[in-house]
């Protein structure tokens, strides 16, 4: 009897050789996967998007990923805190839109509300929205308080001229040129651009680039930012509503934070022509440590922060000027640029806070008295309309009533008032100081004057300033090769997940951004083959562009 194979004994063979080469490289990835760490530099929203997208698309073990934040408490920008008064602190809030932020979206909705139990936090915001429909009718008030129709933008043929040619120019030939460079004084004095402007928070000498990809990110929301009707809001405070539903998710899978806990450093070598970190220095609590980073580990690095260097004030003092120098918010990415263009170019982001700060507040209540007034005067009840924006005012202040209550465990007879002013470098209206030089008493007595209220509205009240030497510095006039990409040509297990790296047509300062940036590393660092949701194209729609050209003409 012969030993030797037949030829189906063969065939059969070597039909079965291919399926074992599959299930052989499957269990080498899925082993990869599982034995791979990962290190999230920074708590914000990216970092905590990147760990999300790991674990869901990745594949990865959540204990396998760690998160250091300087910080006590996760979320970056969208914090919210009580105080040991008994008074709240919110340094400020993303817009939100349903009709667009398709990547946000698309993490929240299996991320599930620790609020209503059995649906996604994309579920309750929509239900939540449902329910408290936006629709402005105070978006300005004069210096006479009457509020200004704001059904015309106020455009002459000279103004939309001037638009149309900034709006359809391309970022090359917009360059690191300014929103001056291309409009006329006459353009700021427009409904439209109060309105535009701190709606999103732009100031004239900010890029042209970035006010340019807003407006046809959002040109959408252009036949509609009289009435703000396209913006959305969370149930409570995002913090609340969108920190902690991601947060808890997060360590129910596993993953390790570690809190008050500084990167002071991260090292890197040239492996096979690639940027490689092989370590990560951190100060924590228990100390000093160096974590080794091995070449197939990944590290999520924010480099760069809009809120870093913040303080905020009391009602008897004013926040204290802080700037990097004193945060070392921006060390790391500064060293890590110099010498290796594809990193990026910090210095235009953070070097001029006359240009990039603003000043925000949060008041606490005891009664409703002050939110009567505002209610019967704007013809909103809180948390159907949005900002009132104070449009002559030096400060160029705004506020906002949010549906009470904004804070999870915020007692019945509490209620929170948010605002901002975009020029906290001008002398106010009402006390002959700026905004910065301010407490929370004399920034009350400011908006007392604009509102024509009795100064006892504010009696038992709390103001909490808050100043931001570098809250917009995203916006400041930058050239492409500014911001890396999320994952530089030269890295080989670094990734750069923030408001300064480049995504081609989408718009810094949004929550959209950070979480889009975070899909597109973790996608690119890891192979997942699945497509990242495409931008949705608001400015393609024969409707939305109707609509726009007749509001323009309005």
């Amino acid at each position: 009897m012969s030993c030797k194979p037949d030829f189906y004994q063969v065939l059969g063979l070597l039909a079965v050789l291919p399926l074992c080469y599959i299930i052989v490289e499957l269990k080498r990835v899925k082993m990869s996967k599982e034995t791979i760490k990962a290190y999230c530099l920074g708590g914000g929203l990216g970092s905590l998007a990147a760990a999300a997208f790991m674990i869901r698309d990745g594949g990865m073990l959540g204990s396998q990923i760690t998160i250091f934040e300087k910080l006590p408490s996760l979320g970056g920008c969208l914090d919210g805190a009580r105080l040991e008064d008994g008074s709240y602190s919110l340094r400020g809030g993303r817009m939100l839109t349903t009709d667009a932020y398709e990547c946000f979206w698309g993490l929240f909705q299996d991320i599930p509300s620790i609020h209503n139990k059995g649906i996604s936090v994309n579920e309750e915001t929509i239900a939540f929205n449902k329910k408290h429909i936006a629709h402005s009718q105070a978006r300005l008030v004069d210096k006479n308080r009457h509020i200004v129709d704001t059904a015309t933008m106020n455009f002459t043929m000279h103004d939309r001229l001037e638009f149309l040619t900034l709006l359809e120019a391309s970022e090359e030939k917009l360059g690191t040129s300014k929103i001056t460079d291309w409009l006329s004084p006459e353009f700021f004095t427009t409904n439209f651009w109060y309105m535009w402007q701190t709606t999103f928070a732009f100031e004239p000498w900010h890029s042209a680039v970035e006010f340019k990809r807003y407006l046809h990110r959002f040109m959408n929301e252009f036949p509609r930012i009289n009435t703000l009707a396209g913006v959305k809001r969370t149930e409570y405070n995002q913090y609340d509503s969108l920190v902690r539903p991601l947060q808890a998710w997060l360590q129910e899978k596993g993953v390790n934070f570690e809190l008050a806990t500084t990167v002071d450093d991260i090292a890197v070598e040239e492996i096979d022509g690639k940027v490689t970190v092989i370590s990560v220095s951190v100060i924590g609590p228990k100390g000093a440590k160096q974590v080794a980073v091995a070449p197939d580990d990944l590290v999520i690095f924010q480099n760069g922060s809009m809120v870093d260097a913040s303080s905020i004030g009391s009602m008897e003092q004013a926040p204290a000027k802080i700037t990097k120098a004193d945060s070392k918010g921006w060390t790391l990415w500064e060293k890590l640029a110099k010498g290796r263009p594809d990193f990026g170019n910090p210095a235009p982001f953070n070097t001029s806070i006359p240009e990039s700060f603003w000043e925000s507040f949060t008041v606490t209540f005891k009664t409703s008295e002050f939110f009567d007034k505002l209610e019967k005067m704007s013809g909103n009840k809180a948390g159907t309309g949005g900002l009132v924006t104070f449009k002559d005012s030096s400060w160029l202040m705004s506020v906002v009533l949010y549906n009470q209550p904004h804070f999870i465990g915020q007692p019945d007879d509490v209620f929170i008032l948010w605002g901002y002013a975009l020029y906290g470098n001008r002398v106010g209206d009402f006390v002959p100081k700026t905004m910065i030089e301010c407490n929370g008493q004399e920034i009350l007595t400011e908006l007392a004057g604009h509102l024509n209220f009795d100064d006892s509205v504010f009696e038992g009240a709390i103001c909490v300033p808050c100043r931001m030497p570098y809250i917009t510095s995203m916006f400041m006039p930058r050239a492409t090769s500014d911001r890396p990409k999320p994952v530089p040509a030269s890295s080989k297990n670094l990734a750069f997940v923030s408001q300064f790296v480049e995504i081609p047509d989408d718009v810094v300062f949004t929550v959209e951004y950070s979480v889009r940036a975070a899909q597109t590393a973790v996608y690119q660092l890891l192979n997942i083959d699945r497509e990242i949701p495409k931008i949705t194209k608001h400015d393609k729609s024969p409707k939305v562009l109707l609509d726009s050209v007749i509001k323009s003409f309005a």
